[in-house]
Order: C-alpha cells, then structure tokens, then sequence
C-alpha cells in the first residue's frame, strides 16, 4: 500500500512576519495561505512541534524537528493520500422494533 500521510500546518499572516526568514525555506503556498508540510505534529503544550523529512546538501535523509509558538498557528489540516476511502457493503443485522409509544414495548 502505497500511502501519503501528513499534517498541513498554517499559520497566521503575523506569525510569518513575525518569524521571518527563519521559516522561508519550510513554507509552501501563496501570501495568506502559508503553510509546513509535515509528518508529525505534537500539539501539546506551549509550543508546536513539527516533524518533517529534510535533506542535506550532500542528499543524505534526515528528520527535522521545527517548533512555533501555538498561539502562530491558524489551523491544522490532515493530509491523506491512500488507495482505497469510501464506505465498503454493509451487511443486514437484525434491527430491533422501535417502540410505538413512549415507556412501551412492542409485541
């Protein structure tokens, strides 16, 4: 199975202005609609931790941990990618009368 899962985390137009060049090179979208690609995310606490798949100049793998205040982020989005989403068959269960007044049973 051949899967994407991730987080989108944005943030608010101050909180990029506020955080500048520091955060450039890990934003992705337009003016207004920032935000970090990331694998996982720690939302307790102060503080945000984000974690992200990086490279090295030389092309090695490594794992990025980036950490914001809370108060910086707009919203969280849950970012999926999988081979099968729906709803599959339901079977028939044996469903039970619903009663006809209140307090009674029905026969």
């Amino acid at each position: 199975m051949n899967d994407t899962r991730g987080y989108a985390v944005f943030f608010f137009p101050q909180a990029v202005e506020a955080l500048g060049g520091a955060i450039k090179p890990y934003l992705q979208g337009e003016a207004g609609a920032e935000h970090v690609m990331c694998r996982e995310i720690d939302t307790g606490g102060a503080f945000i931790k984000m974690i992200m798949d990086g490279r090295t100049p030389a092309g090695d793998t490594i794992e990025l941990e980036l950490m914001v205040p809370a108060n910086m982020v707009r919203m969280v989005v849950s970012a999926r990618s999988e081979e099968a989403f729906g709803f599959g068959p339901r079977t028939a269960s044996a469903a039970k009368p619903a009663a006809t007044e209140p307090g009674k049973t029905p026969k």
